[in-house]
């Protein structure tokens, strides 16, 4: 018996470190499956990788392309550096190409994840108003989950109907409740799965729970709307200096150097060794500070979007789409305050 026992205990640790084993081989794309998932793109991860890959190939062997016409064009190029060149391309760029593509692809996945969240979090106190209807109708906890759903609650609503095939399969209601709540980062149906748990768990009157949930998260939306309201008058002055200030400023600061550049360039001093003052040529050219201004405005815009997000919404998430409006507004005054200035000061360039 001991024997028996002791072939047995060997056994189940090889296959438990078996297991192990197998789980840190799949662990990787087991995460990447999970992320997908949340996202809601079914697509395999061993798919998506293998997509990704030809698209950084792709674009290295563009690359590729383009610098061998270039070195067969061009001379003066020895045959060791054009290999060397296309050795570091291939060493180097291709790798960076495919890292720059996959933190596009989770910024993607993250940013899409975040709008299924806001999704969820506008429709819940509608669909539990629902659901505490169905309930006091005489229908099971959940049944009234079921026939609450409703094509207008989107994603919410393919997330219940998971709900309700997990629990046909015979999964617990309360597990699967609280598994759907663990796939979002959202506080507001966190605490309101916990509740609902915690209700069913203990056996109390889940209608009226579901009622006042629905209320306190309509509640919590009007008290965030209040603050967002009454923290307007910052947002808008930094979006007045991101947007309108600076792009002004840089643009006056440009024709004021290509009126100093002009002037200098028509005073004739003479180069003696008694002169305490020599006018020379600016170090900075109109062209080098309109790349500076370009750059410039970029940043601002973009840091400039986070804050007001901040302010606003409580989160940088909400930033982002607001970067491509910021940049193209502030170049937009600076390539107009720059034309305008032009025309103004046209006669102190003459």
């Amino acid at each position: 018996m001991k024997l028996l026992k002791k072939i047995k205990e060997g056994l189940n640790k090889k296959k438990k470190e078996a297991l192990l084993k197998k789980r840190k081989k799949q662990t990787k794309h087991y995460l990447i499956n999970e992320y997908l998932s949340k996202a809601g793109i079914s697509i395999h991860s061993h798919l998506l990788s293998r997509g990704l890959f030809k698209v950084a190939l792709a674009i290295n062997l563009v690359v590729t392309g383009y610098l061998v016409l270039f070195f067969a064009t061009k001379e003066g190029y020895t045959l060791p550096y054009i290999i060397l060149v296309l050795f570091l391309v291939w060493a180097l760029a291709f790798f960076l190409f495919l890292g720059v593509i996959w933190l596009a692809f989770y910024l993607f996945l993250d940013l899409r994840i975040f709008k299924r969240k806001l999704s969820i979090e506008g429709v819940l106190p509608d669909f539990l108003q629902l659901t505490a209807t169905n309930l006091r109708s005489g229908m099971t906890i959940d049944k009234a989950l079921w026939f609450a759903v409703r094509p207008r609650f989107g994603v919410l609503a393919k997330e219940i109907e998971t709900v309700a095939k997990e629990v046909m399969s015979g999964i617990e209601l309360t597990d699967s409740l609280e598994r759907f709540a663990a796939k979002y980062e959202s506080e507001i149906l966190t605490r309101s799965i916990n509740l609902l748990t915690e209700g069913i768990k203990s056996g109390g009157e889940i209608g009226d729970l579901m009622t006042r949930i629905a209320n306190n998260i309509q509640e919590s939306k009007l008290m965030k709307e209040e603050m967002a309201a009454n923290v307007t008058t910052y947002a808008i002055f930094i979006t007045f200096a991101a947007v309108v200030a600076a792009p002004i400023l840089l643009a006056l600061s440009g024709q004021l150097i290509m009126v100093i550049g002009n002037i200098t360039s028509k005073i004739d001093v003479p180069a003696t060794g008694n002169t305490m003052f020599a006018l020379t040529r600016l170090s900075v050219t109109p062209t080098d500070f309109k790349i500076f201004s370009f750059a410039s405005l970029v940043i601002t815009s973009f840091f400039s979007s986070i804050i007001v997000a901040t302010i606003k919404k409580g989160t940088i998430k909400e930033g982002f789409k607001y970067i491509p409006l910021f940049i193209a507004m502030g170049i937009g005054f600076f390539l107009i305050a720059s034309k305008v200035l032009n025309m103004l000061l046209s006669g102190m360039l003459l």
